[in-house]
């Protein structure tokens, strides 16, 4: 009986036909359990891009996972304009993560199974394209998975599934993206049964408690020292490692990768200034008291301990009152 039942499990998940949507490296995983587990026809993702100086055209991670795998790879610049070749490919399951793109109407509907995407927050709070990023600069204790059907709107589909973690104080963008991609992987593999089988729920969003969590943009990058130490070191460590907190020294673009809090005071002094040097880093007031600033980039520079950027000056004294650009 379990070897009938096996073979029945066999043939359903091949008799699906899924098209993945997703583009960057937290889409990764999802993409690779499905190729193991399921029939993957087609993986759509963003179109390649130049990057560095060079202008060297560069694939996504979805891309180049699909490419080892041989599956067909669709790179439509607009899918409200180009989602006739996904239709031809006859999908009876599309699922989305991370993909860049909202979905036309004519893409919701076709799918046998429905469309599903798997979202890094617990909706509805921090919809949108930066629910990592926002999580930790808005200072969440908690954040999750969730698996969602599709509608027209974003992040707003009736809801399958959650599961959620902790957001450790030492967490970054970084490390807690690492976890997220892992618990989505597993949370969809897990309810993926149901969706095909039409057991899935369906658990409408509560409007009232949502939150946005947008595309980062150059000025959410800047560091405002009026702020808090507890706002300016949530942003540090949420745009760690990408796209990375900034502020200016003597005119010049300085990022911020890590920072650390201290008790102490400075009232008479001006948001921004250096408070002093310490044996690790450079302190600097903020509104409430000061952060240490550990490990930064100068601009034109690579990633470099703070302290070796002081003992960079002859006179390390000299930097002892300068003041961080807001």
């Amino acid at each position: 009986m379990n070897d009938f039942m096996n073979i029945n499990d066999i043939n359903m998940k091949k008799e699906v036909k899924i098209v993945f949507m997703g583009t960057p490296d937290f889409a990764v995983p999802i993409l690779e359990v499905l190729i193991e587990h399921y029939n993957v026809r087609a993986v759509v993702t963003q179109p390649d891009k130049p990057v560095g100086r060079n202008g060297k055209m560069s694939e996504t991670p979805i891309k180049k996972i699909a490419q080892e795998h041989t599956i067909l790879v669709l790179q439509p610049p607009k899918l409200r304009e180009e989602w006739e070749n996904i239709i031809a490919l006859h999908p009876t399951l599309i699922i989305t993560c991370a993909y860049g793109q909202l979905l036309p109407r004519e893409l919701l509907v076709y799918p046998t199974y429905g469309c599903i995407n798997v979202h890094a927050s617990l909706l509805p709070k921090l919809r949108g394209g930066a629910p990592i990023h926002h999580a930790i600069i808005d200072g969440h204790k908690k954040t999750g998975i969730t698996i969602m059907h599709m509608n027209p709107k974003m992040d707003q589909g009736d809801m399958i599934a959650q599961t959620e973690i902790p957001i450790e104080d030492n967490d970054t963008a970084s490390s807690l993206h690492d976890k997220l991609k892992i618990l989505g992987r597993d949370l969809l593999l897990e309810v993926l049964p149901s969706i095909i089988d039409g057991t899935a729920p369906r658990i409408k969003q509560e409007e009232s408690e949502a939150t946005y969590a947008f595309n980062i943009t150059r000025e959410d990058e800047k560091i405002d020292f009026s702020q808090t130490k507890k706002q300016v070191y949530n942003k540090i460590r949420g745009l760690n490692s990408w796209p990375g907190a900034y502020t200016r020294l003597d005119g010049k673009v300085i990022k911020v990768w890590e920072c650390y809090m201290t008790d102490n005071s400075y009232p008479n002094l001006i948001d921004g200034q250096i408070t002093q040097i310490y044996p690790d880093g450079i302190g600097v007031k903020v509104s409430n008291g000061e952060v240490v600033f550990t490990f930064i980039q100068p601009e034109g520079k690579t990633k470099m301990k703070a302290i070796d950027f002081v003992n960079g000056f002859q006179n390390k004294e000299s930097l002892k009152g300068k003041i961080f650009e807001a």
